[in-house]
């Protein structure tokens, strides 16, 4: 959850901003997401790094909140820096920056259990907004990949094995809305609800399907198609 804003008056942007590590071995894309990154007050950058084993080792020292991992890494490549930071350090959120639009890549990190997927193409309008996403608990998805891994049944539910015909309206309207990256608190403003309303039709939708993580959420959004529009 963010920090809350800063008094009026008070001298600058809040202590409590969270701590965002880069890893990119292009150094033009490397200064350029950070330069995006600080352009919000809520955000700060602690860390840089250019190849996998550098990234992997200073953010098991500094763990982060937050880290910006290029997949094409050098010394070790991205799916292996995301799956053994998160066996070590399971707080950190993990958002996904690359050039692939492979349906392949998505599924492995989101297995893994990265937070969020975005093309570098997108980065410049959505960056933000996957940083803000995954930040408050959400996941965040390029529509782009999104729209691609819905065009595979690989890994998703099998057919009749869970369907949304087990959900209320409601429920199924949280659930929606979870997958596509929204907080507790995104849905509730979304739907006119509460929060604790909002955790409850989560909680319920999620004890009926039988899932326990955000990708199982995702995976089952998917094979609705909710996320291809």
């Amino acid at each position: 959850m963010f920090p809350s804003d800063p008094v009026p008056g008070s001298p600058g942007p809040s202590v409590n901003r969270l701590r965002v590590f880069l890893a990119d071995d292009h150094p033009i894309v490397l200064a350029g997401v950070k330069a995006l990154v600080l352009e919000d007050d809520r955000f700060e950058v602690v860390g840089e790094a250019r190849d996998g084993p550098g990234a992997l080792r200073q953010c098991v020292a500094l763990k982060p909140d937050i880290l910006v991992l290029d997949i094409s890494m050098p010394g070790l490549n991205g799916v292996k820096v995301a799956e053994a930071l998160l066996a070590e350090y399971p707080a950190c959120r993990i958002l996904a920056l690359t050039v692939h639009e492979d349906r392949g890549y998505l599924r492995q990190l989101l297995k893994i259990g990265v937070s969020g997927y975005l093309l570098k193409r997108s980065a410049a309008e959505e960056l933000i907004r996957a940083l803000t996403a995954i930040a408050t608990g959400g996941l965040y998805l390029d529509p782009a990949v999104a729209f691609l891994a819905v065009g595979s049944s690989a890994s998703l539910p099998s057919e009749g094995a869970v369907g949304a015909a087990e959900l209320s309206r409601r429920e199924m309207d949280v659930i929606r809305l979870t997958a596509s990256g929204h907080s507790n608190k995104s849905v509730a403003a979304e739907l006119g609800i509460g929060v604790k309303s909002a955790e409850t039709y989560k909680a319920r939708a999620m004890e009926k399907l039988g899932f326990r993580t955000r990708v199982e959420v995702v995976r089952f959004a998917l094979s609705q198609g909710w996320l291809a529009r």
